[in-house]
């Protein structure tokens, strides 16, 4: 006498789980994923960096602060200096404050920053950008010395 094995069917005991599939749905749907505010801070900062026009990142005094601790070892530069973001589970909005080159057109870097920020957060982060505003605190003259420069060097 042989034996067929028997299919998983309505009457089958709760003990028989051959063929029950586990989980349900696609698996990349299960749980949730955050998104913290820094790390969307960090795209919007290297994606402002990015834009032609842009020379700096941050107020004057966040820029000084930000220069005595890139000099101090391990401080590391702050790719955050000057956005703020605000992360909910299906959106961001990013505050950016900027230091523009003399001679370009504010409203043409203001645009392709925002162009450039709100391409980089939702392709990485998957994120509905719902604005970005920006404040430009500051234009770097020519003549001017530049806070980022390393110092030189008195000994040789």
């Amino acid at each position: 006498m042989t034996e067929t094995p028997q299919r998983n069917s309505p009457d089958s005991g709760p003990g028989d789980k051959s063929l029950t599939k586990r989980g349900g749905g696609d698996p990349g749907t299960r749980g949730r994923t955050t998104i913290a505010d820094g790390v969307v801070e960090k795209i919007a900062g290297m994606a402002a960096r990015d834009v032609a026009g842009v020379h700096a990142m941050g107020s004057g005094i966040s820029r000084t602060f930000g220069a005595v601790r890139d000099r101090v070892p391990g401080g590391g530069k702050s790719v955050t200096r000057g956005v703020k973001a605000e992360v909910g589970e299906s959106q961001a909005a990013l505050d950016l404050e900027i230091v523009v080159e003399y001679g370009v057109s504010i409203a043409d870097v203001a645009r392709d920053v925002r162009e450039n920020v709100v391409a980089a957060v939702e392709r990485m982060t998957g994120l509905e950008v719902v604005e970005v505003n920006i404040a430009v605190s500051d234009v770097k003259l020519p003549d001017e010395d530049d806070d980022d420069d390393e110092p030189e060097q008195r000994v040789q």
